[in-house]
């Protein structure tokens, strides 16, 4: 009954935030101007400032946490490691380093099929890392050295691309787009994102009985059937899906992958099956509510982005973490 009660606690919650979400900004709006824009009717312009600016961004950033919630709820049940996160284990850095290399060479159009293509390459290589050993895939502990692995690659060569960059000007866009902005959203993206982000989610969610059984042990999940490698093939596909269309349309935005299933698992207990979803409802609230928050506070002369405020408020619950954990 709690869980029901948090459910559609949390979907009240996004709803009214949506709302909220759309007549918040530079250019004040009424709720009934919201309303009749949302309908096709009204001023124009008001429909223009709804449809074009306020609405797109909303909605990736519902996409873009619920993802970064998803992914961070199954890695965490996959490795059974509380720092476990899609930015830890490498998959924000590869889909980065994939945009970048489009904005490196002046590919703007192409930031989006690169940063996926970059995620997707990214946990190809994480995954037959994991298989160089003759017990490939079964060990999460291989998962995480993997992941660290390729994503301290990955922003090294990021690293070398700017180091590189042709002129001054590709190198502040590349630093400005890392950063991670919603600023100039549009609904082309959502789409994309959108899509992939569904698609990772049904992935990541499949793997909830195989996490549960995963709770006890791999030996033990081992014996009730559970093909870990299978299951590990599922979460790194998915988690490079959210993440990477993620990062395609935003930039690098991490840390909510991290705290959020926390949050979650405390209020409704470790079962991955139920987190999953869960965490990816409470992601895309939390980063809505982040991202209104910026639009609100944010001007021409106190520019903020939205992955700089994420890390802002997930690096201290990292240590926090970090701190606890046992040697």
């Amino acid at each position: 009954m709690r869980n029901l009660f948090l459910f559609f606690g949390l979907i009240i919650g996004t709803a009214i935030l949506i709302y909220g979400a759309l007549f918040l900004g530079s250019t004040a709006l009424s709720p009934r101007a919201v309303w009749l824009a949302v309908m096709g009717q009204g001023d124009p312009l008001t429909q223009t400032i709804i449809t074009e600016v306020r609405l797109p961004r909303l909605l990736l950033a519902l996409c873009i946490g619920a993802g970064l919630g998803g992914s961070g709820a199954a890695l965490q049940g996959y490795t059974r490691n509380d720092l476990a996160a899609p930015g830890l284990l490498g998959f924000s850095a590869c889909a980065a380093l994939g945009a970048v290399c489009a904005l490196y060479f002046g590919q703007r159009l192409w930031i989006t099929p690169a940063a996926i293509l970059g995620a997707l390459i990214g946990a190809g290589l994480i995954f037959t890392m994991t298989l160089a050993k003759g017990h490939a895939g079964e060990s999460s502990g291989q998962l995480i050295l993997a992941g660290i692995g390729i994503g301290a690659l990955a922003t090294a060569l990021t690293g070398l691309l700017m180091n590189l960059a042709p002129n001054p000007w590709a190198l502040s866009e590349i630093v400005y787009w890392m950063m991670g902005s919603l600023d100039k959203a549009h609904m082309d993206q959502v789409w994309i994102c959108a899509g992939f982000t569904l698609l990772g989610l049904l992935c990541l969610t499949f793997t909830g009985a195989y996490l549960k059984s995963l709770s006890l042990g791999e030996e033990t999940a081992k014996s009730l059937g559970v093909n870990l490698r299978f299951t590990q093939a599922l979460i790194i596909t998915g988690t490079a899906l959210c993440v990477g269309s993620g990062v395609a349309v935003a930039g690098a935005i991490g840390f909510v992958g991290l705290f959020i299933p926390h949050i979650m698992r405390f209020l409704i207990g470790p079962n991955p099956a139920r987190l999953i979803p869960f965490s990816a409802l409470a992601g895309g609230l939390f980063l809505l509510l982040t991202d209104t928050a910026i639009r609100v506070t944010s001007g021409p002369g106190t520019p903020l982005y939205l992955g700089v405020v994420t890390a802002l408020i997930g690096v201290p619950f990292f240590l926090y973490l970090a701190m606890r954990a046992q040697p």
